[in-house]
């Protein structure tokens, strides 16, 4: 089944899984099973990866320790309503990491679209790949990869890990959070009919609104105040003078 043959609430038992040793990408991974014809809602995790990548290409640690994890979709929504899942999938990913994190630990919080920080250093990548396939379906990976016990080393943007926090947990068990919350996430987020909801969650656990930030596009960086998302996901860039204009995609940094 895709998520566009019907209305049904998705749950928890639409899901499988399966656990993988060392792999070169779970994203890979799933994008191999969708062209040999898998019908989607598979996670794969593995526990360590030769080849992770995150955004624009960059490549992804990806050491024993952490988690590793990648979820198949097939014709998961209609187009113009996918811009919205990498909010839904932000949600998923908190929600995990907060039923492990210390109460005591640093804010826990999103920043635009999906990086999750712990006292505003970055503790998980995500990444979203799709591909057409011959048979016309539209293929999505959700790559997500969260650092548990290992960090890497040199960045261009503060790091963390659970552990630094005083997070002792497994990946499997971390695993089984993300299982749980992801299934409740996709079916609030309905193919991105729930995208208003989505946006509204959203807000609540956002990194940074009100505060001044550069927003790194393919061809320049513009600054201005984060004044939070509007119903589609887009972030509002407050610009003063020059207005407040919508951003699909980009890199944020604070200050």
């Amino acid at each position: 089944m895709s998520l566009r043959d019907g209305h049904r609430r998705l749950s928890f038992d639409d899901f499988r899984h399966e656990a993988l040793g060392a792999v070169a990408s779970t994203n890979s991974e799933c994008l191999a099973r969708a062209r040999a014809g898998d019908r989607g809602f598979l996670w794969i995790t593995a526990d360590s990866q030769t080849g992770g990548r995150g955004r624009r290409g960059r490549s992804w640690a990806s050491e024993p320790g952490n988690l590793y994890a990648s979820l198949l979709l097939i014709d998961p929504a209609p187009m113009e309503r996918l811009p919205s899942l990498p909010l839904a999938v932000a949600l998923a990913v908190h929600s995990a990491v907060r039923a492990v994190l210390p109460l005591d630990a640093p804010p826990l919080e999103v920043k635009w679209p999906n990086d999750i920080l712990i006292g505003r250093r970055k503790t998980c990548g995500i990444l979203l790949e799709g591909e057409r396939l011959p048979d016309g379906r539209q293929a999505l990976v959700i790559g997500i990869g969260i650092n548990i016990k290992v960090k890497p080393d040199e960045t261009a943007y503060p790091v963390t890990s659970l552990a630094d926090h005083g997070a002792a947990v497994s990946p499997q068990e971390l695993f089984s959070h993300l299982f749980a919350a992801m299934a409740d996430i996709l079916a609030i987020w309905d193919q991105g009919r729930g995208v208003t909801k989505v946006a509204e969650l959203w807000r609540r656990v956002a990194c940074g609104i009100g505060e001044k930030i550069t927003v790194n596009l393919p061809d320049r960086s513009i600054s201005g105040y984060f004044s939070g998302i509007d119903d589609k996901g887009m972030l509002i860039l407050d610009r003063g003078e020059d207005g407040r204009m919508a951003i699909a995609a980009g890199d944020v940094f604070f200050g």
